[in-house]
């Protein structure tokens, strides 16, 4: 791409959190050595970022782009050339980069890395036209898909499959809060011959249906009890009652995993709801290789993303309908 130094590009900006994001246009970058400069073709609407704008997580750099499920197309490396070429087609997930040398990073364990830093958080990231990142975490976009298809498997995909890899071989599985991460894992566990039981917030009607399209046991409201006592149970949904709920829902040694950032307050529970070697834990971020892992089984299973497309100036209006729980599937925002 030849682009002169008066280039400019759109992106949603936060500027305070519990504030609108603002259009700004903004000079496109150059990227510096090890980056890469991305054309975004889609970028998936995660709850995180409703977690960041709403004031949530506390420690956003602002002013800031959010967004970390992110396709676009590699339009130039920084020196030397690494990983990529102009034209290659690419992912951008959650996790920005890692320092290497702390004692997370020396055990494999880069997700929990004392000075990581974030897409959409800490760094700009993908509700814009143009992006930069870190090439070594880059990855190549999955085959068979439209760019808005792929976006949540970026994050949404990334983070389902970490939790459903701490259930280990549980053949009941419990999924509490059915959004975006709840309808790619299922697809997932299902062609692993498990047994999916969805929970949706109470009333929602449409999320149950749609939870049995996609091959579910059973669906019902997560204040009911599963016909079945399940093996293991995610938690998507931010809600800390959920918590004591999950662990009556499953046996003996099974195990209540949460799949979010943030959650609300925990409230107790007897501990004979924990008794008999159950255990609650949670999912903090992704490595590289569960990315690796999971864009190379996605295609396989395959895994079909339902998305609903927004366009880039009508990020506040796809923030609130993931608020409101009014998304089937994903929200996409489409520059």
């Amino acid at each position: 791409m030849q682009r002169s130094d008066s280039d400019s590009y759109d992106a949603m900006v936060l500027t305070a959190p519990r504030r609108a994001l603002e259009s700004v246009e903004r000079k496109v970058p150059s990227p510096s050595a090890g980056e890469v400069l991305i054309r975004v073709l889609a970028c998936g609407v995660c709850r995180t970022d409703l977690h960041v704008v709403d004031g949530e997580l506390t420690e956003p750099e602002l002013p800031l782009v959010p967004g970390h499920e992110i396709i676009g197309t590699v339009e130039q490396v920084g020196e030397p050339a690494g990983r990529f070429q102009p034209g290659d087609h690419v992912g951008v997930g959650w996790l920005a980069s890692t320092c290497g040398v702390c004692r997370y990073c020396r055990a494999d364990q880069e997700n929990l890395c004392d000075n990581a830093l974030f897409t959409g958080y800490t760094v700009d990231g993908g509700y814009a036209e143009y992006m930069v990142a870190r090439e070594q975490y880059c990855f190549l976009a999955p085959t068979g898909y439209k760019p808005a298809e792929a976006a949540p498997l970026m994050c949404a995909g990334l983070i389902g499959y970490r939790s459903l890899v701490r259930t280990e071989g549980a053949r009941r599985l419990g999924i509490y809060g059915f959004g975006a991460a709840a309808h790619i894992i299922t697809q997932v566990a299902r062609h692993q011959a498990r047994e999916v039981y969805a929970f949706t917030r109470p009333g929602d009607q449409d999320g149950q249906a749609f939870a049995r399209e996609l091959g579910t046991a059973w669906s019902g409201d997560s204040s009911q009890a599963p016909p079945e006592q399940l093996d293991a149970a995610i938690i998507f949904a931010p809600v800390g009652a959920l918590i004591p709920q999950a662990l009556r829902a499953v046996g003996k040694g099974g195990v209540v995993v949460c799949g979010g950032i943030y959650m609300s307050e925990i409230p107790s529970f007897p501990y004979e709801d924990l008794w008999g070697e159950r255990t609650v834990c949670s999912v903090a971020n992704v490595t590289r290789q569960d990315a690796e892992e999971f864009l190379a089984l996605a295609p396989q299973v395959p895994v079909r993303t339902t998305v609903q497309t927004f366009p880039l100036k009508a990020a506040n209006e796809a923030l609130s309908q993931v608020r409101g729980g009014q998304i089937r599937g994903a929200a996409v925002l489409v520059p």
